[in-house]
């Protein structure tokens, strides 16, 4: 099969062919059709991680179950499906709670060492990112990592849900646990910022604050419903939350992740509220505060992995929403592309006005 491999740590995705193994046990082989690109991806492939190489990244994966492995209980062919790089056992003590997003035995989605790999190149395993390996024309995973969707919910759409829609809208609603009559605020409104608006109307919202430094940014978050814009190159971000809420906001979003955007992100947060970090752009990056300070205003500061989310219920409750029109999808989605694109779609994700770019064509 055709798919997109990383071979050295900032050399770019190349086109290749590789043999994809037959299901086993609980896994499951999904047709692709249709592979996201995030940002997160992009980082890997540019800053070395401890990733074994050869590799495929793309995990914002939608397709079509072609074939399930003898154990596999909850999928069958011709399922419709979302992937999700949430990778979890279903049996340890964090997922027994339902908290499978802080699995504790997450490599039980995978196969164990020394089994045969599930992809390989002329008899040589390739690495698997995050269990699932969307930048393919097939991938086979866990069926932990899969959720079935509505046939009627577009492939392009759908593969936004496993990662973007999932971080963003459920920092909101599960994470921070956004309450009706909330004020919220959002900084970096790209596609998982304006995911977060989506969620922060589902919850009731009634202040919903998008802060970037690009104005076509600004005015797209706008039309997904924040009822403020702040241009944070051009005013004082953190004094124009004050001027429109003011005492703060109960939650503040970062999704941008650097020292001077977070510690100013803290100065927005209402006492009482907090502020949710979600997006890196700089990864070495450190934040200092002042204890007394944290104590005195009661505010706290939480780190978010995919929006605490629990894929097979949280998937199939966006997938409806959007169904029934009340979240927006269609608009994330900016540019289509072809496999062999995956260079030129990341480049193209440098225009502000290109919010996701999503592989359609394989």
């Amino acid at each position: 099969m055709k798919a997109v491999v990383i071979r050295e740590i900032g050399a770019g995705f190349e086109t290749a062919e590789l043999e994809i193994s037959q299901p086993v046990g609980r896994e499951v082989l999904v047709d692709v059709k249709a592979s996201g690109l995030c940002h997160t991806d992009l980082t890997m492939s540019r800053n070395d991680f401890g990733n074994p190489l050869p590799a495929v990244f793309g995990h914002e994966v939608a397709g079509v179950v072609a074939a399930v492995g003898a154990q596999v209980t909850e999928l069958s062919v011709g399922d419709h499906v979302v992937g999700c790089l949430v990778q979890y056992c279903g049996a340890c003590e964090k997922c027994l709670s339902g908290r499978v997003y802080q699995c504790l035995h997450p490599e039980q989605t995978l196969r164990a060492e020394g089994e045969a790999p599930r992809l390989t190149e002329n008899g040589e395993g390739v690495y698997q990112a995050f269990g699932l390996a969307g930048f393919a024309q097939q991938a086979l995973v866990h069926e932990n990592q899969l959720v079935k969707v509505p046939d009627a919910i577009p492939f392009g759409q759908a593969a936004l849900l496993g990662c973007g829609v999932v971080t963003g809208a459920g920092a909101v609603l599960n994470t921070a646990d956004v309450q009706a009559g909330d004020s919220v605020v959002v900084i970096g409104a790209g596609g998982v910022g304006l995911n977060a608006i989506n969620g922060a109307i589902i919850a009731g919202a009634t202040t919903i604050i998008a802060v970037d430094i690009a104005d076509d940014k600004l005015e797209k978050a706008r039309a997904f419903g924040a009822t403020h814009v702040v241009n944070s190159k051009a005013t004082d971000a953190a004094a124009a939350v004050m001027e429109i809420t003011g005492r703060g906001a109960d939650a503040v979003f970062d999704f941008v992740g650097t020292t001077q955007v977070t510690e100013q992100a803290v100065t927005m947060v209402a006492p009482g509220g907090g502020l949710y970090l979600i997006g890196v752009i700089a990864p070495a990056d450190d934040i200092t505060q002042n204890i007394v300070g944290l104590i005195g205003s009661q505010r706290r500061i939480q780190g978010v992995y995919m929006g605490s989310t629990t894929p097979k219920r949280d998937i199939p409750m966006y997938a409806k929403l959007y169904l029934e029109g009340r979240f927006e999808l269609d608009s994330l989605l900016s540019k289509e592309i072809a496999l062999d694109e995956i260079n030129e779609g990341y480049a193209a994700l440098k225009d502000p006005e290109i919010t996701r770019v999503v592989v359609t064509s394989l």
